[in-house]
This record gives structure tokens, C-alpha cells and sequence, in this order.
């Protein structure tokens, strides 16, 4: 991260330089996690998809019982950040929304301080053109109530995908408390199975990820719930996520797959396309 970036905090009433950028220590999204995120990708200075994040944004809050953010403020928010740090962006960029509860006392109890929203900025490189997954027993739970939110809450994640990286894999994929095949740390997963693309349905706790509904929307793809099992008889599995795109697996535990296969590169050139001609689908 450069620390001439700038980045939009609130409470400090707008843009600010990296270096200067402060948030309580009695945040509660720093404290207990009480906040949710988006992430999007942004290409040569635009990033994408942005409303469809806005929308999810707002749910995510809602089911935290949070206030809802205003759309008009966090849109502005974003475009100032970007617009500040144009120099820098001549690739590809992460951008992140954290919205949380805001200052709080010690404990689980919300304040009445109002919110915070940060939306920060760091340049990223490209994901590697296919990666290695391994499974994790750690389950999501489907009937929690953090389930399908995108919460700041990622302890697990962390943890599984340190367990992955551990072994030589850049993604970890885990199960529902069913035992049905659920999601990635930070991504969502599809498969081929008998020539049908398939993923795992939001039944299984999984986050509505917004690439996700993009290829669902843009090919033939069906929600199936299957146990993880079915991963060893996928004849391809790929990868979905906002900075990501679509990323095929090439190999899941100890079983190897091809990367891409046909139908992950068909896909790939169908999103590809798409969303060179709507920066906002």
C-alpha cells in the first residue's frame, strides 16, 4: 500500500492521507467485528460493478441490523477515492468499503455514536492464471447469523486460508454444517459435473458474491447442492470473485484438473466480454 494514497474516512469528514487515516480503537468493527465490506476491482481508474456492491453493501448492513448507508454518500465516497489517487492507477486496484457500527463501549453493546465508513485503495497484481485448492472440515453454518452476510468477521477465513497456503494451495474450500459443499474463504466455487455447470445454492450459508450472480445471469449455470465429495468427480472447477474474476482450479487436494477445460474457457470469454461492454452490469 502507498502511503501517498488517500483514502475517504468519516469521521475525519472526508479524504485524508493514507499516513493520517484514523479510526477509534473503541470502533466496534475493530473490538467485536461489527461491520460488513465490500470489495471491488477496479481497472485503469473505474471499477466495476459498483452498484451491484452498493446493493449488497445496504443488505449486508440491514441484516446486521445496522443503519442502512446512504447509497449517494458511499458512491461519492468511492469516486473521490479513486479520483484522488489517479496517479496511481494505471493497472489494476482493490478497492475496500468497511462500514461498521461505530464507536462503542467494551463489550458487545452498540454505541450511539453513529457509524464509520472507510473506503481505502491499494494497487493489487493479477491472480495467477489457475490455482490449487484444498478442503477444510471447518464448516460454514448455513443457520448462523452472519450467513450469507459479508461481514468483517473473518477470523475463519484467515485461518483456513493460511491452512491452504500451508500446503501449497491458494484457496480452501469448506462445507456447510450439512456436509454440502459450501464456498472459498473469499471466493465462490462451480463446477462441471456430467457437462452441467453447477454451484453450490445460497442455501449452504455461501455469500451471494457478485461475480457469482454475473455468471448465473451470463451462462447456463444451475444452483445444485451436492456434498463435498463431488468435488472428486468434477470433471473442471473454477473460481468467482470481484477482484478475481473467474480463475480455474487446477488441482484440489491431490486430484489434478484441467485448467481451464472448455467450459471454464468459454465462461471466461463470455464474462470477459460482457463486462468490457458494462463497466456496471
Amino acid at each position: 500500500m502507498l502511503v501517498s494514497m488517500r483514502f475517504w474516512v468519516s469521521e475525519q469528514g472526508g479524504l485524508v492521507d493514507a499516513a493520517d487515516a484514523r479510526v477509534s480503537v473503541l470502533d466496534h468493527g475493530f473490538t467485536v467485528a461489527d461491520g460488513v465490506f465490500e470489495t471491488l476491482k477496479v481497472t485503469d481508474g473505474v471499477a466495476f460493478a459498483l452498484t451491484r456492491h452498493l446493493d449488497r453493501l445496504s443488505r449486508s448492513a440491514s441484516l446486521m441490523g445496522l443503519p442502512s448507508p446512504d447509497p449517494t454518500i458511499v458512491r461519492s465516497a468511492v469516486e473521490q477515492t479513486i479520483e484522488a489517487n489517479a496517479a496511481h492507477l494505471t493497472g489494476l486496484a482493490r478497492l475496500r468499503i468497511t462500514y461498521t457500527a461505530g464507536v462503542a463501549p467494551l463489550g458487545s453493546d452498540r454505541g450511539e455514536s453513529g457509524t464509520t465508513l472507510v473506503v481505502a485503495l491499494s494497487p493489487m497484481s493479477a491472480w495467477p492464471d489457475s490455482t490449487a485448492a484444498v478442503t477444510v472440515a471447518w464448516p460454514r453454518n448455513e443457520r448462523g447469523a452472519l450467513a450469507g452476510i459479508k461481514s468483517t468477521s473473518y477470523a475463519d477465513n484467515v485461518l483456513a486460508l493460511a491452512h491452504a497456503h500451508a500446503r501449497g494451495a491458494g484457496e480452501a474450500l469448506m462445507p456447510d454444517t450439512r456436509g454440502l459443499l459450501c464456498e472459498g474463504t473469499g471466493s465462490n466455487v462451480f463446477l462441471v459435473l456430467e457437462g452441467q455447470l453447477i454451484t453450490p445454492s445460497l442455501a449452504t450459508g455461501c455469500l451471494p458474491g457478485v461475480t457469482r450472480a454475473l455468471v448465473l445471469e451470463w451462462s447456463d449455470a444451475m444452483e445444485v447442492d451436492h456434498p463435498m465429495e463431488v468435488l472428486g468427480l468434477a470433471e473442471e472447477i473454477f473460481l468467482t470473485s470481484s477482484t478475481r474474476d473467474i480463475q480455474p482450479v487446477h488441482r484440489v487436494n491431490e486430484s489434478g484438473l484441467p485448467s481451464p477445460g472448455p467450459t471454464t474457457a468459454a465462461v471466461m470469454a463470455e464474462f470477459a466480454q460482457r463486462a468490457s461492454d458494462d463497466i456496471d452490469p
